[in-house]
């Protein structure tokens, strides 16, 4: 099994305000829909309450410290170890919030980011992918218009042997 995390960032690593894009990107939301579409999903609990609905075309995990927590159209667990147990073929996508990144990082083996080259007002950062932890093994330039506002790339790391 392969954890994957995917999410976009700003010059400033920026990810994220009141629990919230910063930004309207729509092509940003197709790469998320064509990567994650067939593959399951994880995400915190205040994700999912954010989004409000399980994304259709794959299995949306929750991970949360609330034990009668439901959440209807989903898989709730409530570790790590869990999900490493339950999930061993194929690759898991963590879509986020910060918590669950930060419970997930001694575990991923590639980041699917949009870096979006634009600073924005934000509370959610992500960490600097260190270089020397991380290889580049796609960057692919989007393409700015009247519905995408803003330069931005596709980017694929894989975590360095």
């Amino acid at each position: 099994m392969g954890i994957s995390f995917i999410f976009a960032m700003d010059r400033n690593n920026a990810i994220g305000i009141d629990n919230k894009l910063p930004w309207h990107l729509p092509a940003d939301l197709k790469y998320f829909k064509k990567m994650t579409t067939g593959h399951p999903i994880l995400m915190g609990r205040k994700t999912y309450d954010s989004i409000g609905r399980p994304l259709p075309n794959r299995e949306n995990i929750v991970l949360t410290r609330q034990s009668g927590f439901k959440a209807e159209g989903c898989t709730v667990v409530h570790t790590v170890e869990e999900v490493l147990e339950r999930y061993t073929e194929g690759e898991v996508f963590v879509i986020g919030g910060t918590e669950v990144f930060l419970l997930f990082w001694p575990h991923v083996d590639k980041l699917y980011v949009t870096f979006i080259d634009d600073t924005f007002e934000a509370d959610t950062f992500f960490p600097e992918i260190d270089p020397g932890e991380w290889t580049l093994v796609s960057d692919e330039p989007g393409i700015r218009d009247e519905k995408n506002p803003y330069d931005y790339t596709f980017r694929v790391y894989e975590r360095a042997q």
